[in-house]
């Protein structure tokens, strides 16, 4: 239906398009994904400036017509994020971190809990000194799986129920399985099964500390609920 929608969002991606257009991936706070197309945004004397560049948190005005892509009329910055620009590590985990929310959340229809994450984890990386550690970014990727509705189970076996003797992983089950059912699993550390209980329960800031093994256990956990369940493949986490 044409009209204009005003919404808070964050830009997960900005492609050029034409001579002087921007196609844009946007996640809202009101309408979750949004793709739109800012004309003449790359002019020199845009009013747009350079606020439509990926990572920016913005409140918009956007026309709704009969096509696929919404038309930006305005967009006013809610949030730069100017110390995370100047941090290679920082611009690389938020890359990552909107290329998985652009991968997962493909819905038009709000998610509150995953827009307030996106925004949390950005504003995490703009912290100074960053925060760019591969803690950080798996607590993000379980806590927007969650979001999604594709949390991994980890309270006990995700075949049998059982809640003890929790000694594997398996993607296809769907969370931790026991010894008795750990055919196809692979094997997570207690560290690792740790880690994710705590990360999804504290805040992002407060991501528990692991080892690099364990870490790579629960990347590997949560890529491969996601690949079996969401039907999604994400990138590296770093």
């Amino acid at each position: 239906m044409a009209g204009s929608l005003k919404t808070e969002a964050v830009v997960l991606r900005s492609i050029r398009y034409g001579e002087a257009d921007r196609i844009l991936h946007l996640y809202s706070s009101s309408r979750g994904r949004i793709g739109a197309i800012a004309k003449g945004a790359r002019r020199p004397r845009s009013r747009f400036g350079g606020r439509l560049e990926p990572f920016f948190r913005l409140d918009l005005v956007l026309h709704e017509g009969r096509g696929d892509l919404m038309t930006v009329t305005s967009a006013a910055t809610v949030e730069g994020y100017p110390r995370l620009r100047s941090s290679a590590d920082a611009l690389s985990a938020a890359a990552r971190g909107c290329d998985a929310v652009l991968r997962l959340l493909d819905a038009a229809e709000p998610n509150t809990p995953a827009y307030n994450l996106l925004c949390r984890y950005l504003a995490l990386l703009d912290e100074p000194g960053g925060a760019a550690r591969l803690e950080a970014a798996l607590a993000f990727r379980l806590k927007l799986a969650l979001a999604a509705g594709f949390a991994p189970e980890l309270a006990s076996c995700a075949r049998c129920g059982e809640a003890e003797h929790l000694s594997g992983f398996s993607g296809a089950a769907g969370g931790v399985v026991c010894s008795s059912c750990e055919r196809g699993s692979f094997e997570l550390s207690e560290e690792a099964h740790s880690f994710m209980v705590e990360a999804l329960a504290l805040p992002l800031a407060s991501a528990p500390d692991a080892g690099e093994a364990s870490l790579r256990q629960v990347e590997r956990a949560v890529g491969e609920t996601l690949e079996h369940h969401a039907h999604v493949r994400l990138r590296a986490a770093a």
